[in-house]
């Protein structure tokens, strides 16, 4: 209880800034659907998002280091709160995604920075309930998010303005907190070929997270609509995508922690397949189906990250795993750029189906690329424990603190 109570400032900012940032990107798809934005310019929104995310991940740790944690705080927070309230001012899907970069600037900074002063103060004997904590409010608050958006009105000033006064809300917790804000470490560099050196399968894995991950998120909602679901039932769709995800991560941990993961990972993508072909023959079945196929879809790709980055982890040294957590995140953030385009515009051309044809598509290349990496090399002798990472930052690499060997 002790724990929890110190550091109740971090996790109450960690839920407001939930539901501000996890409802902009489903609002701003039903406002602009609303407004009459094309699909093309609606999956620009879900790219600039993250595209600013990647941005905040790199810049966060400098800026901590130039003006320690609350302040580097109180700027991202800042950044979001402007890019949510301009939404109503300026009506242009190419301001809306200058304004998506200011969100994924704050969500990234916000994130990278609360993970950094959590992991300065826990100790090992403390760290993995207070990550479990972590992970159990990161996904409540993603719940909430996902059902706050059956009650917000598309395309409204009071909607924009209540995401926004949730995202300024979070500044109060950790600024008026007592207790002091850890040092700043050294900032990591940032080296994508560190992980494609120590593990490509990994990175293949991060790549198709992200494909996954943010086609979803970002065109998910534009599939419900073409699918016949109004808003309060989009909510719920995101809503069972989120919980299969968080509630998979449990056996998803057991079974790489007892099986050579690269099996663990050919196997969540077989089922990924699986579930997109589930959710493609589920459109025309009825609401109930439709939600179970968002659930299990959830449940089937949300490990995958996690997997791949354990994967990874196993072949490095101690010194190594911040910088690889850095470069992983490159990685899922390239894949998270370029999906929201490719899907609305497949979308736009073929479909709401194209959207989980396209994921499918990832995820064979990712299982092919599996079995050859699988002739090239064995598994790692030595393996660390298998960490649920709800967040992609550089910060999250310190949570693996065991330093196993691989050749």
């Amino acid at each position: 209880m002790r724990l929890l109570i110190s550091f109740a400032a971090l996790f109450l900012s960690v839920i407001l800034l939930q539901l501000s940032s996890g409802g902009v990107g489903p609002l701003d798809v039903l406002s602009g659907t609303e407004l009459g934005f094309t699909t093309g310019q609606i999956g620009l929104l879900g790219s600039a998002h993250f595209f600013g995310f990647f941005i905040g991940c790199w810049w966060a740790p400098r800026l901590m280091g130039s003006v320690g944690h609350s302040r580097a705080f109180a700027a991202f927070t800042a950044m979001g709160a402007i890019g949510v309230l301009a939404h109503m001012m300026v009506i242009d899907p190419y301001a809306w995604a200058l304004m998506r970069v200011a969100s994924g600037l704050c969500i990234a900074g916000c994130y990278t920075i609360i993970e950094a002063w959590l992991q300065a103060k826990v100790t090992n004997e403390t760290r993995g309930r207070a990550m479990g904590v972590y992970r159990m409010v990161d996904t409540g608050g993603s719940l909430a998010a996902q059902l706050l958006i059956g009650v917000l009105a598309p395309a409204s000033y009071i909607s924009y303005n209540l995401l926004a006064l949730f995202c300024c809300a979070a500044l109060l917790p950790l600024t008026l907190t007592r207790a002091q804000q850890p040092d700043t470490g050294t900032a990591p560099r940032l080296r994508p070929g560190l992980a494609w050196q120590l593990s490509p399968l990994a990175v293949a894995g991060v790549i198709v997270a992200g494909v996954s991950g943010a086609s979803f998120r970002m065109i998910g909602p534009l599939y419900g609509t073409q699918v016949g679901l109004e808003a309060n039932q989009i909510a719920l769709f995101l809503a069972a995508f989120v919980l299969g995800g968080a509630l998979a991560q449990w056996p998803a941990g057991w079974l790489a922690d007892r099986n050579d993961r690269r099996r663990v990972l050919i196997w969540f993508s077989i089922a990924s397949i699986l579930a997109c072909g589930v959710t493609l023959g589920s459109s025309g079945m009825g609401i109930t189906a439709i939600f179970a196929a968002a659930f299990v879809f959830g449940a089937a790709t949300f490990p995958i990250y996690s997997i791949s980055a354990a994967h990874a982890h196993d072949w490095a040294e101690d010194g190594q795993r911040v910088e690889l957590s850095a470069a992983l995140m490159f990685f899922y953030a390239l894949g998270a750029i370029f999906a929201p385009l490719v899907t609305s515009g497949l979308i736009a051309a073929y479909g709401p189906g194209a959207l989980f044809s396209f994921i499918a598509v990832a995820h064979v290349g990712l299982l092919v690329f599996g079995l050859w990496r699988m002739r090239r090399r064995p598994s790692a002798e030595t393996r660390g424990p298998y960490v649920w990472i709800p967040r992609t930052s550089f910060q999250v690499g310190r949570v693996f603190r065991r330093a196993p060997r691989g050749d």
